[in-house]
């Protein structure tokens, strides 16, 4: 399995937490509250964590081959929910 971590500077972290989680609800399993989400996607997992300032977003690929397209399907998506905002995704890959 591989892994990537980005953490997002923003105070609207729990709304696109919550934004994603929704949206995708309707095709993969998601738990999710205000602070957490887990989706489970069919070639990995997305952990979202959201602190007042910041949104920590956890990647784990089941091949290492899918992580980038891992990582470039989530940032597109909190990027459309997040118009307004100019977010930049620094993604720090490690295996796990």
């Amino acid at each position: 399995m591989a892994t990537s971590t980005s953490t997002l500077e923003t105070a609207n972290g729990s709304r696109y937490l919550q934004q994603l989680c929704k949206h995708w609800s309707h095709k993969f399993t998601v738990d999710f509250d205000s602070k957490q989400g887990t989706i489970e996607l069919p070639t990995g997992v997305c952990m979202l964590d959201a602190a007042p300032s910041q949104l920590v977003i956890k990647v784990d690929a089941q091949e290492a081959t899918n992580l980038g397209k891992l990582e470039e399907v989530v940032a597109d998506h909190i990027k459309r929910f997040a118009f307004k905002e100019d977010l930049s995704f620094h993604w720090k890959r490690s295996a796990a």
